[in-house]
């Protein structure tokens, strides 16, 4: 079935002097325009098109892709404000529209907002709402502890950050647990770390357990090569000096240098870590 505001592998049903036509099914044949057609394509070939709706509300189809699709979120800038509502770039000739009702606060023009993208069933018009919690949670948490997902960052709060987990629930990551720079709309990699009683899910950036400290280590002796064996960082070295050189926590240095040290590979210093020389 193809989908309107997602991209659909669609087959081209014939050519024309201004352009091709995609078979749509049940939404008929669509235009897919001349200058998004790509270069000797021909009748029967399969292609790859994002189908929306143009500023005369028809049908048509691109070969360029948009910021976010419908059933995505995305951050995305305000490009003018009227009086029916506000227009985003998204990344088509086509900005975006948010109705004023599906504004959480009056957008201002030149400014971002996270939004979720939707369809509007009535008119088949691709629009966006920055009241993105009326799209979240409305399925139940189906997430294995340690699960790899996606995350958006939504915003800051006094005790850490909010983020958006596969474009389906609500979490949050600990501050004292974030040892990078984080800003909304930011598309990070998590791990599921809690999931409570309540459904409310606790965040981390980096996976728990044995598997992760063995990653971990081998990213240091990486560094300690590329350094000539010796790396001016200690257990006593800053969280932020850590995170700079190998992407991971304090705790987790630690626990990685500590391992590497049992196996004799490394030497701790007085003002930093050596490899050890195999005889």
């Amino acid at each position: 079935m193809t989908e309107i505001g997602k991209t659909n592998h669609l087959e081209v049903v014939k050519e024309v002097d201004f352009g091709i036509y995609l078979d749509g099914g049940d939404l008929g044949e669509i235009l897919m325009p001349k200058r998004y057609v790509p270069e000797g394509t021909q009748p029967e070939d399969m292609i790859d098109a994002f189908i929306y709706l143009d500023s005369e509300d028809r049908l048509v189809a691109t070969t360029e892709k948009p910021f976010a699709m419908v059933e995505e979120f995305a951050l995305l800038k305000v490009v003018s404000v009227t009086p029916i509502g506000a227009f985003l770039d998204w990344g088509l000739p086509k900005d975006l529209f948010v109705p004023f009702r599906e504004q959480r606060q009056p957008m201002e023009e030149g400014k971002s907002y996270l939004v979720y993208i939707y369809l509007d069933t009535n008119t088949k018009r691709i629009a966006a709402s920055s009241k993105i919690e009326q799209y979240l949670d409305n399925i139940p948490v189906d997430y294995d502890l340690d699960e790899e997902v996606d995350l958006i960052i939504v915003n800051e709060t006094d005790l850490g950050y909010n983020a958006i987990i596969d474009n389906s629930h609500f979490g949050v990551i600990f501050k004292n647990e974030v040892f990078q720079p984080l800003n909304p709309g930011d598309q990070v990699p998590g791990f599921i770390k809690k999931i409570r009683n309540d459904g409310k899910i606790d965040l981390c950036l980096q996976k728990a357990g044995y598997e992760k400290i063995s990653v971990f280590a081998d990213r240091i002796i990486s560094e300690l090569e590329k350094n000539k064996g010796f790396l001016s960082l200690t257990d006593k070295s800053s969280p932020e000096e850590i995170y700079k050189v190998f992407k991971i926590s304090k705790k987790n240095f630690k626990s990685a240098i500590g391992a590497l040290y049992k196996k004799r590979m490394i030497l701790l210093e007085e003002n930093g870590i050596r490899l050890m020389v195999s005889e």
